[in-house]
């Protein structure tokens, strides 16, 4: 058991490093696109913000699959769309053309490759008590591919192009294909007077921890995508050099290595909502810090190690979270809907980003915002309690 869930949290691992260590540099691509096509900022920020809208709202429908049919399936074709989204995006010459590739298919590619899917697999393949650490481990991979795919990107841009760099990633990221069969992940067997699908949709929408965990994690997907996708522009706007960008989101993912892994080994000693508090009170103190500080490159790339800290340290633990209320049978699917409103608040976060910029020559509205919306988001995490549903209660007393 121990061996095939090793190896199950090692493919599980290198999928999301690739996943997502490619999609965090699409940020550096705004600069390059914008420039040779004459567009605004809000045009590349549109494509990606869509692309992360459409990437929620495929995650319920695609965790649901992977709940029942295996999760192999879902993250094969996800690969596929997201290598071919890749190799358009290196063509595209238009508005239109652009949100087709780099939004509509890459973003059903990511859900099929990224979170909510992946972490599904892991969730059903280890023992409940090492679940936490587990998660943290497979989302730190992430982190490794970001620390280590984004001067990688800025690397190929530099030397191929912008437009052959793309496609250079999309041979990179049809690496997933073959990485599917070390997942080894098979749908639970139904049991007499299991959960249906409808019953499970349910039980989760009529409990209020839930749509807490929800409506926290849309602060998430805003900040970050904000973060990820305008960090570079608003650093050269500060009389940066465009390297500084690189190596801030380089530190990002470098330091939410160590952030998500001990997230999750905090999930497992610790009440998961109670730290999601602490993560976002932290992320408005390191957002307010730095833009009261002078903007030099020291600045910035502390702010990419204590944000990098904080940046997917909440995913272990909002994942962990909903296992722990409604179990793992639907963990992909309930997972993926409370994604979706990740991916709503990553939609607004990158798109506003550009729409701000364009109307006002600034940012800071949108900075603004951010720290706001954290302590929001502190606010909805605090009252989430840990606890099994009553459903869950009965079987482990029944046991």
């Amino acid at each position: 058991m121990w061996r095939t869930s090793g190896w199950i949290l090692v493919g599980s691992a290198l999928i999301l490093a690739l996943s997502l260590g490619v999609r965090h540099g699409f940020g550096l691509f705004l600069a390059p696109m914008s420039s040779e096509f004459g567009w605004g900022r809000e045009t590349f920020a549109f494509a990606i913000a869509l692309q992360n809208l459409i990437w929620g709202l495929a995650q319920p429908f695609t965790g649901a699959l992977a709940d029942r049919f295996g999760a192999t399936r879902a993250v094969f074709v996800g690969g596929v769309l997201y290598a071919v989204g890749l190799v358009l995006m290196g063509m595209s010459d238009s508005a239109w053309s652009l949100s087709l590739s780099a939004g509509l298919l890459i973003g059903i590619g990511l859900s099929g490759t990224s979170f909510s899917v992946i972490l599904g697999v892991v969730g059903r393949a280890v023992a409940p008590e090492k679940r936490s650490m587990a998660m943290g481990i497979a989302s730190a991979a992430g982190s490794f591919g970001q620390f280590a795919m984004v001067p990688g990107t800025l690397g190929l841009i530099s030397w191929l192009g912008w437009s052959a760099a793309l496609l250079a990633l999309g041979l990179m990221v049809a690496l997933i294909l073959p990485l599917v069969a070390m997942l080894k992940d098979r749908p639970l067997p139904v049991m007499t007077g299991q959960q249906t699908l409808r019953e499970a949709l349910k039980e989760a929408c009529s409990h209020s921890g839930f749509w807490l965990l929800a409506f926290g994690f849309f602060v998430c997907g805003f900040q970050v995508v904000f973060i990820g996708v305008h960090l570079p522009a608003y650093l050269v706007d500060q009389h940066l050099p465009a390297t500084t960008g690189t190596t801030v989101l380089a530190l990002i993912g470098l330091f939410n290595i160590f952030g998500t892994y001990t997230a999750g080994w905090l999930g497992g000693r610790m009440s998961k909502p109670r730290l999601l508090t602490g993560l976002y009170l932290l992320r408005a103190v390191v957002i307010v810090v730095f833009l009261w500080a002078p903007v030099t490159e020291v600045t910035a790339y502390v702010f990419g190690m204590a944000m990098g800290f904080l940046w997917l340290s909440t995913v272990p633990l909002t994942n962990g979270t909903v296992a722990t209320l409604f179990g793992v049978r639907n963990l992909s699917m309930l997972g993926g809907i409370v994604f979706l409103f990740h991916q709503l608040g990553s939609f607004l976060g990158g798109w506003l980003g550009g729409v701000v910029y364009d109307r006002t020559g600034s940012y800071d509205l949108i900075w603004q915002v951010a720290i706001l919306l954290s302590l929001l988001a502190a606010a909805l995490n605090w009252p989430v309690r840990e606890r099994p549903v009553a459903r869950l209660q009965a079987q482990m007393e029944a046991a």
